[in-house]
């Protein structure tokens, strides 16, 4: 079993920057994909960003490139998604998740096995 753990989030206001941390427990963080999505109040789950085992596959939903920069540190068993000049719209729930395909680094939730409870991250205008 695999648990992984947000944390990083907050009350930020617009220009701003937060670095989300996933932590996982046990010894099989090499053999995951991590990914990240996000929920804001009444929308959708979506993708926001994901990376391969060994960091050569990163994928950004369009509305990040250029702001946020995903990475991982396999010796500490935790993914890092930086989170520059944030926008209000940027406010959700963010979820990380672990995908036993650890080549890929999938924009589809159902694609993973393991996911955390969720960090706020507030964006004031």
């Amino acid at each position: 079993q695999v648990q992984l753990v947000e944390s990083g989030g907050g009350l930020v206001q617009a220009g701003d920057s937060l670095r989300l941390s996933c932590a996982a427990s046990g010894r099989t963080f090499r053999s995951l994909a991590i990914g990240w999505f996000r929920q804001a109040p009444g929308m959708e789950q979506e993708f926001v960003a994901a990376i391969s085992w060994d960091g050569a596959r990163i994928d950004y939903t369009d509305s990040v490139k250029g702001r946020f920069t995903l990475s991982r540190d396999n010796e500490k068993n935790t993914a890092y998604l930086q989170m520059n000049s944030l926008k209000p719209e940027d406010t959700a729930v963010y979820f990380c998740a672990g995908d036993f395909a650890p080549s890929s680094a999938s924009w589809y939730a159902r694609d993973y096995d393991y996911w955390g409870l969720g960090t706020q991250v507030t964006v004031s205008s």
